[in-house]
């Protein structure tokens, strides 16, 4: 997605290079000749302005006065010897919610008769159907209506477009299947209709794409076979089909494509085998074949993949034994996952740990034994063993791993003491559930815990102590030690965790009060302090949590009403269920004194 964005910027770009700036030159160079804009096509920019009823953006607050190719009007690209309106570029903040445009496409700019570039992306709250008089745009070469709120069908009438060389739809609500018509895009370098609910088979009629250089239809709903036909396209550097309901096997072609840099099938229904021929794709950098019903063994071709980088093949049913890749096998490698297969490793592979790689994810592989030795520690960013059957070798297993920022060694046979461990300095997530581990909380939750942490996740363990108390500064999104054997009180120093959005203290002895100031903690989402020993009331300043979307207070010793406002008022009765004298809804409500 981030490739093909930046592609799509860098055509725009080249587009205006070589179209829009000798016009401007040819401006600044003879302004005695410079035309007014087209009357026609100031009103058909006029004809957008009044379909969006907000502007956040400020940008429709330029579009005054008469001429539309004066250089005030934002967004509006001419051709200033005929005063004719050539592009149309508005677009949004992808990070700001608040920059926006609401309202509709007005079919009045299907009348912009000499537009060769629209762009209208990123304005969040655009809907409605793309104007069937956009057929009309035959100067058009690029075509993106990106991160919009866009409904109904693509019309079919797009495919008389006849110098496409653009189309990007991504980020919408589109439904219904892909026109067949849009095969007729002989020039279409770019396809992208990613992230909308697109349904049907991939057109046959794509086989007409011959200028095709990279295609995205992921997050959607497509169905059927991935066509033999995307192996005709010699051009093809990026194809991403993921997350959709694809089946059937890998087509042969595929691996015909000696461009490709970026494959990505992953999340779909694909079965079969991966062919030997996966060595043809010499330039590939990115395979992700994760999350589909794939099974055989890994072929030892892929070793001859001079420039992969990333190879996900997790969540399939691969099975041993592992290629054996020697000498100058995979020499880009730094990032390998294969979690979750059907695969019996018993010891991280040679090829594994003696790389210089920063990812390595080989969950739930049967791995036995004490935690590996890798060679090169201080390149691995994100480390994924769970699910094993690791037993021990935690001392020292974290020294030089200096730039270490996401761990997972949960559901493993480990058993050691918390104060054996010295975490490194920059890491953000720490998942160690469901082990043997005991000691004190405190020995990694306290005032030198680093404030990169958002993460930590001890639960199912032995751990015991108290719930230390929070300094300021602390970056914590997920604290989640429940199923331990943690005692004291619930400190209200958690109030300093601005971060956190969920919370899970369930299944310990935690006794005493919940405290008012959990109340302070607005972005916290999740919140389980069930099956402990805590008395009094639920405090009423648990309604500032607005946006709390599971809570559960089972099993405690809480009297008293609930606090009756969205959403405790409205939450399952058995999330207060088994405590001395609830009351109010959900509950019965509470008597009255007389």
């Amino acid at each position: 997605m981030q490739i093909l964005s930046w592609v799509s910027k860098f055509l725009l770009l080249s587009f205006f290079l070589d179209v829009v700036s000798p016009l401007s030159l040819a401006q600044t160079i003879s302004p005695l000749q410079t035309s007014v804009c087209s009357e026609a096509d100031r009103v058909a920019l006029l004809g957008f302005k009044e379909r969006i009823v907000k502007d956040t953006t400020d940008i429709l607050s330029s579009w005054i006065g008469r001429d539309c190719c004066g250089g005030d009007w934002e967004g509006v690209q001419c051709n200033p010897a005929t005063g004719r309106v050539t592009g149309l570029v508005l677009q949004g903040s992808a990070r700001d919610s608040g920059i926006y445009m609401r309202g509709t496409l007005s079919p009045a700019l299907g009348s912009l008769a000499f537009l060769e570039v629209m762009v209208v992306s990123g304005m969040k709250h655009i809907a409605g159907p793309i104007p069937e008089s956009f057929s009309g745009l035959t100067r058009l070469a690029q075509l993106v209506l990106e991160d919009n709120s866009l409904e109904g069908n693509i019309p079919p009438g797009l495919g008389r477009l006849p110098s496409l060389s653009t189309l990007s739809l991504n980020g919408n609500h589109l439904r219904g299947q892909i026109p067949p018509s849009l095969g007729n895009f002989k020039k279409l370098q770019q396809l992208s209709l990613a992230r909308n609910l697109l349904s049907g088979p991939i057109p046959s009629t794509f086989q007409n794409f011959l200028s095709l250089q990279s295609l995205d239809l992921s997050f959607n709903l497509l169905s059927g076979l991935i066509p033999d036909i995307l192996g005709h396209f010699q051009n093809l550097t990026f194809i991403d089909l993921s997350n959709n309901q694809l089946s059937g096997l890998l087509p042969a072609s595929l691996f015909s494509l000696v461009k490709l840099q970026d494959l990505s099938l992953d999340h779909n229904q694909l079965a079969g085998r991966i062919p030997n021929q996966i060595a043809g794709l010499k330039s590939l950098t990115r395979l992700s074949l994760s999350s589909n019903g794939l099974t055989g063994q890994i072929p030892a071709s892929i070793s001859s993949l001079q420039n992969l980088w990333y190879l996900n093949l997790s969540r399939n049913g691969f099975s041993d034994p592992l290629p054996v890749i020697q000498g100058r096998g995979l020499p880009s490698l730094l990032s390998v996952d294969l979690s979750n297969n059907h695969l019996s490793l018993g010891t991280v592979p040679g090829w594994i740990k003696d790389r210089e790689l920063s990812d390595v994810h080989l969950a739930g592989c049967k791995l036995q034994g004490n935690l590996p030795k890798f060679t090169r520690p201080d390149s691995l960013s994100s480390l994924d063993l769970s699910d094993n059957l690791l037993t021990g070798g935690i001392a020292g297993f974290f020294t030089n791993m200096t730039n270490l920022q996401k761990l997972k060694l949960s559901n493993n046979q480990l058993k050691f003491d918390l104060s054996e461990i010295k975490l490194p300095d920059g890491i953000s997530s720490i998942e160690l559930q469901s082990n043997q581990l005991s000691g004190l909380l405190s020995r990694i939750l306290n005032n030198r815990t680093s404030s990169f942490l958002e993460v930590l996740d001890v639960s199912g363990n032995q751990i015991s102590g108290t719930i230390p108390e929070f300094g300021e500064g602390l970056s914590l999104k997920a604290l989640i030690i429940g199923s331990n054997k943690i005692t004291g009180q619930f400190p209200g120093s958690i109030s300093n965790l601005k971060e956190l959005e969920r919370i899970d203290i369930s299944r310990n002895h935690i006794t005493g009060t919940i405290p008012t100031t959990l109340g302070l903690l607005s972005n916290l989402q999740w919140l389980d302090l069930s099956i402990n020993s805590l008395t009094g009331k639920i405090p009423a300043s648990l309604l500032g949590i607005t946006n709390l979307r599971h809570a559960n207070f089972r099993a405690n010793r809480l009297c008293g009403e609930i606090p009756q406002g969205r959403p405790y008022n409205i939450f399952p009765a058995g999330a207060y269920a088994h405590n001395l004298c609830l009351c109010g809804k959900p509950l019965p409500l509470c008597r009255t004194k007389k």
